[in-house]
């Protein structure tokens, strides 16, 4: 049994977000008695934490594993003198031995020190940030969301969850330049000389299209230059900027939040868009970017809206995100797609003939992610049947990417997301808030605007809604495709489906 527990655990680290597991899921001690695992969490806090937010997920990884539906799941505490059920944000949870001492070793920031010199290459000591995504408003930034169960709750910030270097996943060996994205990543290359005429990158695109890649590329190349010890930079999202914000509300440790962000080399600050409407996240942002043009820092920012396309944001702000190289991503043309499905398929260790790579090139339209998923789509079935790719598996594929575009026009969009969530027009245009409905509705704002030539407020016009709030829906649905949260995954589903069926 204790095997069974150690093979759920093994596929917890797997899927559940960065940061998790080793917080919330190895302090648990679980015994397992016929259908029945019972969890007992080392406090009332992480008894409710877990209940509320990866019950689910914990008996979904041990029927997976275990081959059975029957399984039960039980969550108890140590300590049974507070009530069940109630949550106390003010208590942070007991971290396993190894986080705390983790923490405990972790060095300290750099002394403010001018002499000290800057960006001639930076091997950054980064503090990765929990990858959980704050759910607030300003109006009410100590409160949970009513009725979300996607609230998340904070650890302090002077707590971090890790403090391990950040292992980059893309470099600029592997981004393929084409006419799209050629200003793109001439700007994010000049980021890491000290020749560069711009302290500040913006870019801009629809999602899949390599805003990640070279942000983190950027970060990548600036270790590789490093010539002075412990220089700082920090990479996150403009949400988990906000949730450090909140917590440090919480605890009381706004002062330390801020000097987070004082001092740094480098800000690499992702999905701006999330900002909007919250104005005391806009002031902390705006203050973390003027700090670090103060002291000669750089700043590198990423949105799926240019800056004039932002809405609720302040002007100050705007004008600090256009104060230097603004650069926006296309789809690529066809022979940059052809060469970047040669080289998914080399980083997938799969050989693509030219004529598999040609049909594949004219075929796949979309944006880079959906090419990726394709050819490590087609290298494990090729893997799978143990022989080479071929053309007619990769026309069998093509069928499971390819859609017609015409065809989802508006008025198809409305259509088929009706028949997927069940609900007629007018549930989706009404001025209710039931999550059903505004996911339906927020699901046809991102699909129309990928689909077609409207603009926000054209596609707002059909639902007698503001060009903010088609802005703030369509974020919303790639923030949880992005996580890939479970709603975020059942979206994607949903749109895969629709696009497929068009």
């Amino acid at each position: 049994m204790d095997t069974l527990w150690q093979q759920i655990c093994a596929q917890l680290e797997r899927t559940l977000p960065a940061g998790y597991f080793q917080v919330w899921v190895s302090p648990l001690h679980a015994k397992i008695s016929g259908n029945n695992i019972t969890l007992t969490a080392p406090t009332p806090f992480v008894e409710t934490w877990i209940k509320e937010r990866l019950e689910s997920s914990i008996v979904q990884a041990a029927r997976d594993v275990s081959g059975r539906s029957d399984l039960t799941l039980c969550i108890e505490s140590r300590r049974s003198e507070t009530p069940q059920n109630t949550l106390r944000p003010m208590a942070a949870p007991t971290l396993p031995q190894s986080v705390q001492t983790a923490c405990s070793k972790a060095p300290g920031r750099i002394p403010n020190n001018p002499s000290r010199p800057r960006l001639q290459g930076l091997t950054p000591h980064v503090t990765e940030s929990s990858s959980e995504h704050d759910r607030r408003t300003d109006s009410s930034l100590d409160q949970p969301v009513a009725g979300s169960h996607m609230e998340q709750a904070f650890l302090p910030i002077s707590v971090p969850i890790s403090r391990r270097p950040i292992v980059w996943k893309y470099s600029f060996d592997d981004f393929v330049t084409g006419p799209a994205n050629r200003l793109a990543y001439t700007a994010a290359v000049s980021m890491t000389n000290n020749s560069t005429v711009a302290d500040t990158l913006f870019l801009s695109s629809a999602p899949g299209l390599g805003k990640t890649h070279l942000t983190q590329a950027v970060g990548h190349q600036l270790c590789q230059n490093c010539n002075h010890d412990n220089p700082k930079i920090e990479y996150l999202t403009a949400e988990e900027f906000s949730s450090g914000f909140v917590q440090s509300l919480r605890y009381k440790t706004t002062e330390q939040f801020k000097n987070r962000f004082r001092d740094l080399d480098v800000l690499l600050l992702e999905d701006i868009q999330f900002l909007q409407g919250k104005e005391k996240m806009q002031l902390e942002v705006l203050s973390a970017i003027k700090c670090l043009q103060e002291h000669g820092g750089r700043v590198v920012l990423t949105s799926s809206f240019a800056p004039f396309e932002l809405k609720n944001v302040d002007t100050t702000l705007v004008s600090r995100f256009c104060s230097g190289f603004l650069a926006d991503l296309e789809k690529p043309d066809e022979d940059t797609r052809r060469r970047i499905l040669m080289e998914k398929a080399k980083r997938s260790s799969v050989v693509l003939p030219s004529d598999v790579a040609d049909v594949l090139a004219s075929s796949l339209k979309g944006d880079i992610r959906s090419m990726e998923s394709c050819i490590s789509n087609l290298a494990l079935k090729a893997k799978m049947l143990g022989e080479p790719v071929t053309l007619a598996m990769a026309r069998e594929m093509i069928a499971k990417y390819v859609r017609e575009a015409p065809s989802l026009d508006i008025d198809t969009i409305i259509r088929k997301v009706c028949e997927g969530f069940h609900l007629t027009f007018q549930q989706i245009a009404s001025k209710s808030r039931r999550q059903t409905f505004v996911l339906a509705r927020n699901t046809i704002f991102y699909l129309a605007r990928r689909h077609t030539d409207l603009s926000l407020q054209d596609i707002g016009d059909r639902f007698n809604r503001r060009h903010s709030t088609v802005l703030k829906g369509i974020s919303s649905i790639e923030r949880e495709i992005k996580k890939e949260s479970s709603v975020g995954r059942q979206i994607a589903g949903t749109i895969s489906l629709i696009e497929r069926q068009s």
